[in-house]
C-alpha cells in the first residue's frame, strides 16, 4: 500500500513535490489543493484531481500526509497549524527566528488531533541544520560558518521589484572566496556579514526610470543590501529571460574545530550543496520527510517534529536491514 500524498499549494514548490513523488515508488499523489480556480491548473500526473483549498478537510480520510507548499511569511504560520488539526503535515517554514513559535503552534494542534507535523524541512533550515548539529557535537571546541550561494534569493529579488521604476529583477547571493578559504584553512576567523557574502543584482528598469535613484535605493535598503557590498547591473528583459530565468542555489556549512589536550590539532567538517533548482531540491527533501511523518504516525506518535528529531532511517524507502548492510 502506497503512502497517499496531498499537495497544498501549487507554485514552484508544489510542482517540485509532484515531480519528486514520481521518483518515490512507495508514494502516490492523490490530490492537489489550491486557492486559485482549480480548473486553471494543469498537472503533470494523469488522473489526479485538483480541489479548492477550502475542500481539503473533506478529503482527510484519503490522505496520509499533506505537504504544504505555501510561503513562510503569511501562509504557513496559519495553514500548518490549521491543517495539522486534520492531517499529518510537512512544511518548509524557513523564517529562522520564528521557528520556536511556529513549532509550538503546530505541536499544540497536532497533539490535540493525534497527528504528526514535521516543520522547517528543506536545506536551510533542514539539511544544513542537521549538519550544524552533527559537526558541533563532534567538535564542541570550534566555530560554525554558513555560506549561501551562488544562488538566486527570491525574497531579495522581490524586494528590488517593489522599487519604483523596476520592471523585473534577479538577485544573487555570492560567497566571498577569500572568506571561504580562510575558514577552510582552520584559522577560525571572525567574519562580518559584509566579509562573508556579496550581492549581485540584475535589474530591468522601466522606460524613463531614474537608474541612479534605483541603484541608490537598492544599495541602501536596510535588512537586504545595506550590510553587503552590492553591485547593480541594468539589463534588458530579453537578457534577464535568457540568462537569469532559473532558480539555482546552494551553499556550505563548515565547522572549524580543535582537538587534543592542548587543542593542537585542527579539523574541518564541510557539507555543500549545488542546486540547479532550489524549489525542486527543497521539494525532494519534503517528500522524504513525508515518509517519516507517515511512519511516526503509524507508531501512534503525535505532535511536532523538526529534522533534528527524526531518525535518519525514517526518511529512507530502503528497509533498515538493507541500510545497515549497505551504508554502515
Amino acid at each position: 500500500m502506497k503512502i497517499r500524498i496531498g499537495i497544498f499549494g501549487y507554485g514552484n514548490l508544489g510542482r517540485g513535490v509532484e515531480a519528486a513523488i514520481r521518483q518515490n515508488n512507495d508514494m502516490e499523489l492523490v490530490a492537489v489543493f489550491t486557492r486559485r480556480d482549480p480548473a486553471t491548473l494543469k498537472l503533470r500526473t494523469a488522473g489526479v484531481p485538483v480541489y479548492h483549498a477550502d475542500k481539503a478537510v473533506e478529503l482527510k480520510q484519503e490522505i496520509d500526509v499533506m505537504i504544504l507548499c505555501g510561503g513562510s511569511a503569511t501562509d504557513l504560520p496559519v495553514q500548518t497549524p490549521a491543517l495539522a488539526a486534520h492531517f499529518n503535515v510537512v512544511d518548509s517554514f524557513d523564517t529562522h527566528a520564528k521557528i520556536p513559535e511556529h513549532y509550538a503552534n503546530v505541536d499544540r494542534a497536532a497533539r490535540a488531533a493525534g497527528k504528526v507535523g514535521i516543520i522547517s524541512v528543506g536545506w536551510d533550515p533542514g539539511m544544513f541544520s542537521l549538519n550544524r548539529l552533527m559537526a558541533s557535537a563532534i567538535l564542541p571546541e570550534g566555530e560554525d560558518y554558513t555560506f549561501w550561494g551562488k544562488g538566486v534569493s527570491q525574497g531579495h529579488s522581490d524586494a528590488i521589484r517593489r522599487i519604483e521604476g523596476v520592471a523585473d529583477a534577479r538577485q544573487y547571493t555570492v560567497p566571498v572566496e577569500a572568506a571561504l578559504e580562510a575558514v577552510r584553512s582552520g584559522a577560525a576567523p571572525k567574519l562580518t556579514t559584509r566579509e562573508k557574502h556579496t550581492r549581485e543584482c540584475f535589474v530591468v528598469a522601466r522606460e524613463g526610470a531614474d537608474l541612479a535613484r534605483i541603484e541608490k535605493e537598492i544599495k541602501e535598503m536596510p535588512n537586504y543590501f545595506a550590510d553587503y557590498d552590492t553591485t547593480v547591473t541594468f539589463i534588458t528583459a530579453e537578457e534577464l529571460a535568457e540568462k537569469h530565468s532559473g532558480i539555482p542555489h546552494g551553499g556550505r556549512v563548515i565547522r572549524s574545530g580543535k582537538t587534543g589536550f592542548e587543542k593542537e590539532h585542527s579539523h574541518i567538517i564541510e557539507y555543500s550543496l549545488k542546486l540547479d533548482s532550489n524549489p525542486e531540491f527543497t521539494a525532494s527533501v519534503l517528500v522524504a520527510y513525508a515518509r517519516a511523518a507517515y511512519r511516526l504516525s503509524a507508531e501512534r506518535q503525535k505532535g511536532c517534529r523538526t529534522v533534528l528529531d527524526v531518525p535518519p532511517a525514517y526518511i529512507s524507502a530502503v528497509a533498515p536491514a538493507v541500510l545497515r548492510k549497505t551504508l554502515l
